[in-house]
């Protein structure tokens, strides 16, 4: 991973294409069109490649209202670190959920009639949380909302990689509930894996770090974790790998894992605010021109530069956001064609786009015959003793949430109960 401190320095260089940091900021973003920014080389392309049949879907089934694009000033490609708080008016929300009715019937029959082949999927914690893990930004509930007990100067402090090397141990503290292992995938994660079984899906993006994508068989080609992952571990300082088992067993006893070159605090390499993002994530330039379906999901769209990928598919491409408020380009009124969104619980959501489809019972069968493979690997580990069997059960009931009607569907349920549960350690 190609990172450098310097990118916090605002006196830094301006730097290089091919290398962007992480920022939380909702009022600078990308350019829209990508005419002045990184992802200029096919910003021109949009008008070239527009596929007419599938614009005359969209103007036959989309919302009602002219294309609205948020305008664009900055042609810089380094962005500041100021967290906001979004807000949204309650016209604003009424307005917005009168135009989502028929968003998932409409995405579905493009989807049926084969004009979405190439299908990017851009997600967020909300994905997750129905797996029992919280989000970030939900009040009261959310993981931002429960980091008084760590004294720190705001919550992203906690994710700062300055911050971090002047006191590593808040992170340290938290990466105890967060590291994987005791969470399973959901029904959302399954539906994203059928998308790849049926051959549309082009490449997921995820802001997740709890690597349920990959646990639920997503491959690792389909997959870019734009914020990094648990699974390896290196010096802040200096890079040089070190075993992530090593940094886990060192955490998790409260201990400070140390590069062996230089001496500087190692971490799993979960990118901070102020590193550079992984070099996977500039498959983006490839992938986004290629997409014919944008699916959103679960995600405030509030991290730069990931936020603003939204904005780089052509104008032509139906974007669908899945989400429990309107976020991003969608809170604008009325929508831009060709843009869809269904508010509300999202693995509910989700569930019905898949009964619209017929993917309903395939699903559910995935479900079962990889989460009971996972359970007879448990059991049949030399470690099966080791296990606590209430543990298994858990275990067994996440794997059968796609059988059950609406039993713990809401996201703000499970991220209650989880935030009570893992953050109190």
């Amino acid at each position: 991973m190609n990172r450098s401190r310097s990118s916090w320095d605002k006196k830094a260089p301006h730097p290089a294409v091919t290398r962007i940091t992480r920022s939380s900021s909702s009022q600078v973003r990308h350019p829209t069109e990508a005419q002045d920014s990184a992802l200029a080389p096919y910003g021109k392309q949009r008008k070239k490649q527009a596929d007419s049949a599938l614009a005359q879907d969209l103007s036959l089934m989309s919302v009602s209202g002219q294309d609205i694009l948020p305008s664009s000033k900055g042609k810089s490609s380094k962005y500041s670190r100021k967290p906001t708080q979004v807000g949204e008016s309650s016209g604003s929300r009424s307005a917005t959920k009168s135009v989502s009715r028929r968003s998932l019937a409409s995405v579905a029959r493009l989807v049926k009639l084969g004009r979405c082949k190439n299908v990017v999927v851009v997600a967020g914690a909300g994905i997750s949380t129905a797996s029992g893990i919280p989000d970030f930004r939900t009040p009261g509930t959310g993981l931002y909302a429960n980091l008084e007990k760590y004294n720190i100067p705001y919550p992203e402090a906690i994710f700062n990689i300055d911050y971090f090397s002047n006191d590593p141990q808040p992170f340290f503290s938290l990466a105890k509930a967060l590291y994987p292992g005791s969470h399973r995938p959901n029904y959302i994660h399954y539906f994203i894996r059928m998308l790849h079984h049926k051959g549309l899906l082009l490449r997921m993006y995820t802001q997740n770090i709890d690597g349920l994508e990959k646990l639920c068989g997503i491959p690792d080609d389909k997959l870019v974790e734009a914020h990094g992952s648990f699974s390896t571990a290196s010096c802040h300082l200096c890079y040089t790998p070190y075993p992530a088992e090593e940094a886990k067993h060192a955490i998790m006893n409260d201990n400070i894992p140390i590069c062996t070159f230089c001496a500087a605090t190692v971490k799993p390499d979960v990118v901070f605010f102020g590193e550079d993002l992984p070099q996977k994530y500039f498959l983006h330039a490839e992938d986004f021109p290629k997409a014919d379906l944008l699916i959103i999901m679960g995600t405030s769209l509030q991290i730069e530069p990931f936020s603003s990928l939204v904005n780089t598919v052509r104008s032509t491409v139906p974007r669908l956001l899945l989400n429990r408020h309107a976020v991003g380009p969608f809170e604008k009124v009325p929508l831009r064609r060709g843009d869809h969104m269904e508010l509300g619980d999202l693995e509910d959501t989700v569930r019905r786009f898949a009964e619209m489809l017929g993917w309903n019972d395939e699903i559910k069968e995935l479900m079962r015959s990889q989460e009971t493979g996972h359970i007879s690997t448990l059991i049949n580990s030399p470690l099966s003793g080791m296990l606590d069997p209430p543990s298994i059960t858990e275990t067994s009931r996440a794997g059968q949430t796609g059988n059950s009607g609406s039993e713990e569907t809401d996201s703000e349920t499970d991220s209650k109960s989880s935030a009570s549960s893992n953050l109190s350690n």
